[in-house]
């Protein structure tokens, strides 16, 4: 296979190789093992949502051409957040980490597993996911709405969902 993914970009924490923006730019640098970067979106500053008492995060998108199957890359995926010194188990959920990456779209697939789902299942729900992408992939299709990206961010401004 081979596959166009988008991809989530966040960060809240400063780390060992910098500030939020170190980490996103250290996280784009290393997910070029698993295929070819074709764009990364600009990053945008966010308050957080759902557990609240955390910094802000930085976001971003960015469009990665891969071989890998869509579960081979979430756990590539998964891996350089590990690496980046992410933890996923003793901390709060949604709460603050040093990388962030979601698997939100790979081509038309939709899937669901115990590992993976696709699309993203929240992606069309969220400002700091939709923003940054809509800026490099206005035009790619949520597979299930059958809409644009642009579309889904339309929607959440205007309050339609």
């Amino acid at each position: 296979m081979n596959g166009v993914a988008a991809i989530a970009l966040g960060s809240n924490l400063d780390s060992v190789g910098g500030d939020r923006e170190a980490n996103l730019r250290e996280a784009v640098e290393r997910v070029r093992a698993l295929g070819e970067v074709v764009r990364v979106s600009s990053f945008y500053d966010t308050a957080p949502v759902g557990y609240l008492d955390q910094p802000r995060f930085l976001n971003g998108a960015m469009l990665l051409r891969t071989e890998l199957e869509p579960v081979e890359l979430m756990r590539g995926l998964l891996g350089v957040e590990r690496d980046m010194g992410r933890l996923r188990t003793g901390v709060v959920g949604k709460g603050p980490r040093v990388i962030d990456l979601d698997l939100l779209l790979y081509g038309q697939s939709v899937m669901s597993t115990a590992e993976l789902v696709l699309p993203h299942p929240e992606m069309q729900d969220r400002f700091f996911v939709l923003e940054p992408l809509a800026e490099i992939a206005p035009r790619m299709v949520h597979p299930v709405l059958r809409v644009t990206v642009e579309e889904m961010l339309k929607r959440l401004k205007s309050g339609l969902g």
